[in-house]
């Protein structure tokens, strides 16, 4: 699905349709000090989720513009503009002086005259970006997921409670939960439908994903900052930068109760190639619930194996399905339902409340639950590279920083090895 996304001019063509723009536009009633006729948008991270985005974010107000581009590799401008030029034209005003190259681009697109930020870099450099966004008093569209390691987490829990204070809208890019049919299920769950939930099981197995073999002139740092996938310090692992989408439907599950402790277990079968990085190809999970439910999480990337992106809750009353391959979306037992209202685009979805929330001066504020859910991720991460049984206190107390502040491609890349459970040690 999210290699699907990336290729950008498909995602032309593929823009023109979903849900319509809000109903309700009240340009007089913007935020103190918006701009009250035209929103500026600025894009950090132009590849392929990040001109999604801003594909998105101009098809959800008739009054929106793209301002600014913030990239470290230039050569995405022009693939960027090109996809989102041909379906928005003039919405699209970035003049040369309002591309910005570099590790510090980021910075200069928050200072560049912008109301919107969309954040779509590697996760490693999320904390960071939403800080700088958030201190400047700008709305914001955060990309999934939100960090890599729990000082990152505790980073973006403190910011979520500042972008409170300044009254500005910090939306997720967890897209599910803006998807009307898990939004009625995942509801009903919620509201008892199910009875008590005791446990669920959840899936992201999925085939492999692009790469790029090492050219001419890239140092190790260029190399792993355009393979960001395979490297933890930049992505979290799979688990964490993919199959956190199934991890944060669980949690949805659940109500949001954070889980007292995770064990389990992943590895390195078949994407072993050092083309790869040192992340997993596959993990396996089970989170301990206060109540004494348990979830079961499961997630590969590996060729030619069994495909499952599903949700299945289990209640004192019956079972809930929530799959993400198909439209399956059902209760049985005492209560027994099925979805059968609309299927809207979730992506446009999420941009379309954005904007909404801005011209109505109702701010959204998804930062603590898109904070745990992506701390639930790592926590299982951080179970499986162990070996060890890791309580939900210990999880998010843990010191260990995967890398430090990228700020020039002099830098030395951070040093990388395989996890060895029982070998590797938790911080």
């Amino acid at each position: 699905m999210n290699t699907t996304r990336r290729e950008v001019l498909k995602l032309a063509g593929a823009a023109l349709a979903g849900t319509a723009f809000p109903s309700i536009i009240i340009p007089n009633k913007a935020f103190a000090g918006m701009n009250s006729e035209t929103l500026k948008v600025g894009l950090i991270g132009c590849g392929g989720r990040g001109s999604g985005a801003a594909m998105q974010a101009l098809k959800a107000d008739p009054n929106v513009v793209l301002y600014a581009l913030g990239e470290i590799f230039p050569e995405r401008f022009n693939t960027c503009l090109e996809g989102l030029r041909k379906v928005h034209g003039d919405k699209v005003q970035v003049d040369e002086g309002r591309k910005f190259v570099g590790f510090d681009a980021y910075q200069k697109v928050i200072d560049s005259g912008v109301d919107v930020v969309l954040l779509a870099t590697p996760p490693h450099f999320r904390p960071l970006h939403l800080e700088a966004a958030i201190k400047a008093g700008k709305h914001i569209f955060c990309e999934k997921p939100v960090a890599v390691d729990a000082p990152g987490i505790r980073k973006v829990l403190e910011l979520a409670k500042l972008a409170k204070e300044k009254n500005v809208s910090l939306v997720s890019g967890f897209c599910w939960r803006f998807h009307e049919p898990k939004r009625a299920v995942f509801g009903k769950i919620n509201e008892g439908a199910i009875g008590e939930v005791m446990s669920i099981y959840n899936t992201y197995n999925t085939g492999g994903a692009w790469s790029f073999p090492r050219q001419e002139g890239w140092n190790d740092l260029q190399f792993q900052l355009r393979n960001w996938m395979y490297y933890t310090w930049l992505a979290g692992d799979h688990i964490v930068e993919q199959a956190v989408h199934s991890i944060d439907m669980m949690s949805w599950a659940m109500g949001d109760v954070l889980p007292v402790s995770a064990v389990g277990t992943g590895g390195r079968q078949v994407r072993v190639d050092p083309l790869y990085g040192h992340i997993y190809d596959h993990f396996a999970i089970t989170y301990d619930y206060p109540n004494g439910a348990k979830g079961f999480h499961f997630s590969r990337q590996q060729e030619n194996c069994e495909r499952s992106y599903l949700v299945e809750t289990f209640g004192t009353k019956g079972r809930a399905m929530a799959n993400c391959s198909r439209p399956t979306h059902k209760i049985e037992g005492a209560n027994p339902w099925e979805y059968s209202g609309a299927q809207n685009d979730m992506y446009q979805t999420e941009h379309n409340e954005l904007f909404a929330s801005i011209r109505n001066s109702k701010p959204i504020n998804n930062g603590e639950w898109m904070a745990n859910s992506t701390m639930l991720a790592i926590m299982g991460r951080m179970a499986a590279y162990t070996g060890k049984k890791i309580t939900w206190d210990e999880a998010i107390k843990s010191n260990e920083v995967l890398a430090p502040d990228i700020t020039s491609w002099d830098m030395p890349a951070p040093k990388v090895e395989v996890a060895r459970p029982g070998f590797t040690p938790f911080f």
